[in-house]
């Protein structure tokens, strides 16, 4: 697949690229999440100082890009592991606010996430409800011209940095019904939100976040009442999209890291590279990043397209992406051995990241019954 980028677009992965190479060595990040903080705020102003947290933002929004250069800072942090909250406040707040927001609300928030001033977790997994975006057991309850939010949100990645959520809750009908579902921003320090943080697996920050007669205007609404899946859906593909990009920066690191290491390890006094069996193995690993990038165009430039194209193309994308980081992780820490899994050697925090990329926002066996779905429809 031929994908140009334009000079602009080159501008900003020159930059990110720099950015990343400078700040987030591998020592640095070690001591980044094993710190109390478990992020660099600095470096987040950084990011909104060179104009980053504005790219996949419109002009028409104040920034200037789309989901390219979302795409292209993604790869770029993929590389680096980077934890700050992007996903979660650019990616996703921004694109509720882009596809649903009132104009009262772009200019109130979208202005805050692009100066990085206000920092935004999406709040929308929960215990029981597995991938489905409309099984939901929180509950926004009409109180006049108000909602009254209560509930349990699961593991809301970059709570613990939050100054706001987007929190998903059940307006009217059953648990399950795709009808009923609406969006609200709401503040982190409103009266009855309360949250447990904690760090996960891969290095980043999240929280159970509970809602406890949490009481909104109707301003904090975002897009119509009742009928919020659907742009639930759009930004969630956006959101895939992006991690997809990101798993491609990520696999690209860790086949240099074993390709590297292939090269020094010896065994009965040769380099490891030299065994047939691994250079073929390596040579699958490098096929694997490189579908993988071309399925992440794919998916980026299918964003636009009408519902069941993006859906069925983010969903295309995810599969095989998913299936190409489980390999890729694998077979890096079966070439490095043991000491692969141990933190002193960046290839296992690289594994651990690929294999939370594989469910995150939906599993390769979800994103495959969804494709199936749509295919046969």
């Amino acid at each position: 697949m031929d994908f140009d980028f334009t000079d602009e677009q080159n501008m900003v992965r020159d930059g990110i690229s720099r950015l990343i190479r400078e700040e987030y060595d591998w020592d640095t990040r070690r001591s980044v999440i094993e710190s109390d903080a478990g992020w660099r705020p600095e470096l987040w102003a950084q990011l909104a100082e060179l104009g980053m947290l504005a790219a996949p933002f419109s002009e028409e929004d104040g920034g200037f890009g789309g989901a390219t250069e979302a795409m292209i800072i993604m790869e770029e942090f993929g590389k680096g592991l980077a934890v700050e909250p992007f996903v979660p406040s650019v990616i996703c707040a921004g694109g509720f606010l882009k596809h649903g927001g009132s104009a009262e609300q772009k200019e109130e928030y979208i202005g805050g996430i692009i100066s990085g001033e206000m920092i935004f977790a999406f709040a929308y997994a929960e215990p029981r409800g597995r991938y489905d975006l409309a099984d939901l057991q929180t509950t926004a309850r009409k109180d006049g011209s108000d909602y009254v939010i209560n509930g349990h949100k699961a593991v809301v990645i970059g709570a613990p940095w939050a100054t706001h959520f987007v929190v998903t809750a059940r307006t009217s009908g059953d648990q399950r019904d795709a009808a009923g579902v609406s969006v609200f921003v709401v503040a982190r320090d409103a009266d009855g939100v309360s949250q447990r943080d904690y760090g996960t697996v891969d290095g980043r920050r999240a929280s159970e976040v509970y809602f406890e007669n949490v009481k909104v205007s109707s301003d904090a609404l975002i897009g119509e009442a009742d009928n919020g899946l659907p742009l639930i859906e759009k930004v969630v593909d956006e959101a895939t999209a992006a991690v997809c990009a990101e798993a491609a920066g990520v696999m690209q690191v860790t086949n240099a890291m074993t390709l590297d290491y292939s090269r020094q390890r010896k065994q009965f006094g040769t380099p490891i590279g030299s065994f047939q069996v691994l250079q073929h193995r390596m040579a699958d690993m490098l096929m694997e990043h490189e579908q993988s990038v071309s399925m992440m165009y794919l998916a980026t430039i299918k964003l636009d397209e009408d519902e069941a194209t993006r859906k069925k193309n983010v969903s295309a994308a995810k599969v095989r992406i998913g299936q190409a980081a489980r390999f890729v992780g694998q077979s890096a820490i079966q070439t490095h051995g043991g000491m692969g899994m141990t933190d002193e050697l960046a290839v296992g925090s690289y594994f651990k990241r690929l294999s939370i990329i594989e469910g995150e926002f939906g599993s390769v066996d979800h994103h495959m019954r969804r494709h199936i779905k749509l295919s046969a429809a």
